[in-house]
């Protein structure tokens, strides 16, 4: 072979490499610069995350409870007032649904109703979701860490093992959804207990 043959072949190769190291980074700023937004896969919405502190009463045997007692553990939250209509009802239901779906990880899930009133919840209503942490939470830090009190009884909560509020689940609530964006926290987080 002679030299000027092998000059164009180590060209073409150099060239190649160069083309084949540039693509990444030029790709990459096209899809940014148009605005590529690939589909989510999750079902809730991601939310400012912020820590959720304070303390409330506990209805069921007025205890005081605390926010870092849930440590370790996932938290569904929902806020409404102790007469609990049909959509709170809708909302207790589907935040119990949504654990049992978990099986074996169910432990890893805690459900808190903060009660923004001095309204006691139903007897009938405190047997169906026993389990459920019912918390007086009306003059509590608790409701300020949660979005305004216009929303913030319109969503289900969700708060990680770390005491953070980081997601809302949509007012009118598909628990399939919600089961497999909970199911999918699950199996991703780490955190030991």
């Amino acid at each position: 072979m002679s030299n000027e043959k092998i000059q164009k072949a180590n060209r073409r190769k150099f060239l190649l490499l160069l083309v084949l190291m540039c693509a990444p980074v030029v790709i990459s700023y096209s899809l940014y610069f148009s605005e590529y937004k690939p589909e989510s896969k999750h079902y809730g919405d991601l939310i400012p995350v912020t820590k959720v502190a304070g303390k409330g009463t506990n209805q069921i045997d007025n205890t005081i409870l605390r926010m870092k007692d849930f440590h370790g553990k996932w938290i569904l939250v929902t806020v409404d007032s102790g007469h609990c209509d049909e959509a709170c009802q809708s909302k207790l239901y589907f935040m119990r649904q949504v654990r049992l779906v978990q099986g074996k990880e169910k432990h890893r899930i805690e459900r808190l109703w903060l009660i923004n009133d001095d309204v006691a919840p139903d007897a009938e209503l405190t047997k169906q979701h026993e389990g459920t942490f019912f918390v007086n939470a009306k003059d509590s830090e608790i409701l300020s860490s949660i979005e305004t009190k216009e929303v913030q009884t319109k969503h289900i909560y969700l708060i990680d093992p770390i005491g953070n509020l980081m997601m809302r689940f949509p007012e009118n609530i598909d628990g399939t959804k919600m089961g497999h964006d909970i199911k999918r926290l699950l199996h991703v987080s780490q955190l030991e207990h």
